[in-house]
């Protein structure tokens, strides 16, 4: 999962910052302090600022950074392109950098005007020698930086303290990671009468094995691969997952589900590999049509789930070794799924409740 830190304003005062210390436990990964101002010992998140009793110092030029390695202090250097560092300037910067790049901590990219072309340059040149972190003002800003040259920074600083910004910025970070997908037997297989089928259509192109997880249960899903085989009837279009009635649930960024039928263009999914590698993608297009339907029932670890997908040989769920056409399932079939036990409200799992879902 990629890191959260949050940037303290320069004018924040001794009374405001002991107040939200508190409250930042689990919500990040580190703190940036930038003014002189003391620092709580009993914290669960890092903490880098200006001051020398910090867990990290921080620096703003390439000669503060030799005499840190020098004095053996854990570093971390801010680049701030349009302010210590010019475009002319930053290739030497960053032959710098690398250099020395077994010492750092991490190096926090700041622009002022333009993002994400600079960012595209340092991570080409930075990506695996250290950890780059991208300061980003908004939740908007941090999505986009976050996938720069798709593999993308290391991190992000949040310029906010707004406890409900953090806590879905970290929500939707948790989505960019991995999931536990376990084998599934199916029990049953039963053709079905017409119904609205959704095809998601993503601004991304997804492989063999990649697809998008959907059930009928909120705490069942299953992984639908997609169309990415080539047939003799269409061409393949691994743009797209065709993912089953509008009232079917899918799993999205954040640990959340949402109805097929509350998709549309520029929503965020998730797009899940059959070992369970997440990445959020956005929704180019969502396509509903009338189609003949499939119910698939499936049993893993005592739990039963159910899926209904439209019935053609080129909607395929994924094994664990490969895909299985819904044509071609027959019980005792396996497919890769998903469980989370527990209930969900407005698509976040509240396991307090009680719903059956059958």
């Amino acid at each position: 999962m990629k890191e959260l830190w949050l940037i303290f304003p320069p004018n924040i005062g001794s009374e405001n910052a002991e107040r939200i210390f508190p409250k930042l436990d689990g919500l990040c990964d580190g703190v940036i302090l930038e003014s002189r101002i003391a620092i709580p010992s009993n914290r669960s998140y890092k903490v880098a600022s200006i001051t020398s009793d910090s867990d990290i110092t921080i620096v703003y030029s390439i000669e503060d950074l030799e005499r840190n390695i020098l004095d053996g202090r854990r570093t971390a250097y801010i680049l701030e392109l349009g302010g210590n560092t010019s475009a002319e300037s930053l290739p030497d910067i960053l032959d710098d950098i690398y250099d020395k790049s077994r010492f750092l901590e991490f190096i926090l990219v700041r622009c002022r005007d333009w993002r994400v072309i600079p960012l595209e340059n340092i991570v080409s040149v930075l990506k695996g020698k250290v950890k780059i972190l991208a300061e980003a003002s908004t939740l908007d800003d941090a999505l986009l930086l976050a996938n720069v040259l798709e593999m993308g920074v290391d991190g992000l600083a949040l310029k906010t303290l707004d406890l409900t910004s953090i806590a879905a910025l970290r929500s939707m970070l948790k989505g960019i990671g991995s999931l536990e997908l376990k084998i599934a037997k199916v029990s049953s297989i039963k053709p079905l009468g017409l119904g609205a089928r959704v095809c998601i259509d993503t601004c991304e192109l997804m492989s063999a094995g990649e697809g998008m997880l959907v059930g009928c249960q909120s705490n069942f899903l299953f992984l639908v691969e997609a169309e990415v085989w080539d047939n003799p009837y269409v061409q393949p279009r691994p743009f797209r997952v065709n993912a089953g009635p509008v009232g079917l649930y899918i799993y999205v960024p954040g640990d959340r589900t949402k109805y097929l039928s509350e998709l549309s263009s520029g929503s965020d999914v998730l797009v899940v590999d059959r070992s369970g590698r997440c990445r959020p993608v956005d929704v180019c297009r969502v396509k509903i049509e009338w189609r003949p339907l499939i119910l698939v029932e499936a049993v893993c670890e005592g739990y039963t789930g159910k899926v209904i997908l439209q019935n053609a040989e080129t909607i395929r769920l994924i094994t664990p070794d490969g895909s299985k056409s819904v044509a071609e399932l027959q019980p005792g079939s396996e497919v890769l799924v998903y469980i989370k036990p527990g209930a969900r409200h407005l698509g976040r799992l509240v396991n307090s409740m009680r719903i059956i879902e059958r």
